[in-house]
């Protein structure tokens, strides 16, 4: 799997169409084997069809797949996805190519995740990437038998101080029970395993030092 690329969309919240068009032409010249969402699409879960209907139109290699958000109505959101061939990961995974497994799991907020579940599947000697739009999960169940989790949420703090520290992000304001660990980057879970938190795509107006952003991984040997 060297050189394979990921391309991780998260929290686009209603963005603008035009936007949204634009990111998928750069997508499109990058020469993708996999995208994935992670949640969040819309403010108020009731109309995804729009964005997916855009985000279909990344060119991959090993096709589109996602979960949902604390935002996301999951029985319109799948409807959409699957309307537009995106396949909903909801505490279940597959294999994408040989010895790479991934999985998703649903909200941590609105209904129950499940780790163990959604890579049940795997073998041991698999390659497992996990999609969680809730970092927090990784603080709450096992993760030992994951390699990479992708989650948003966060949006990278929304109002930082230079990026590195968010008013927001404190336990008493509810986004997250584990303050500034997973403001955005690379953190770990409660296990030690790596936890990649995207500022999302969204703009969420305003942001201060948490610009929104497309992340995109190119995997290789370790």
């Amino acid at each position: 799997m060297a050189g394979y690329k990921i391309a991780f969309i998260t929290d686009t919240h209603d963005i603008k169409a035009r936007k949204l068009r634009g990111i998928v032409q750069q997508l499109n010249q990058r020469q993708l084997d996999l995208l994935l969402l992670g949640g969040d699409y819309s403010k108020t879960g009731e109309n995804p069809r729009q964005t997916m209907e855009i985000l279909s139109q990344v060119i991959t290699t090993n096709g589109i797949y996602g979960v949902e958000g604390n935002h996301d109505n999951y029985r319109n959101l799948f409807a959409a996805m699957k309307q537009y061939s995106i396949q909903p990961l909801s505490n279940n995974g597959v294999h994408i190519r040989k010895n790479f497994y991934l999985a998703g799991v649903e909200d941590l907020w609105k209904r129950r995740p499940n780790v163990k579940q959604a890579i049940a599947a795997a073998e041991p000697d698999d390659f497992v990437l996990l999609v969680s739009h809730n970092p927090d999960l990784t603080m709450l169940q096992d993760t030992t038998s994951v390699n990479l989790v992708m989650s948003g949420h966060t949006h990278g703090g929304q109002i930082t101080f230079f990026g590195l520290w968010a008013p927001a992000l404190s336990p008493t304001k509810g986004i997250t029970k584990y303050g500034q660990r997973f403001m955005s980057g690379w953190a770990k879970s409660r296990d030690g395993i790596p936890v990649y938190v995207s500022n999302g795509t969204g703009s969420y107006v305003p942001r201060i030092f948490a610009r929104p952003q497309v992340i995109l991984f190119t995997l290789f040997p370790g």
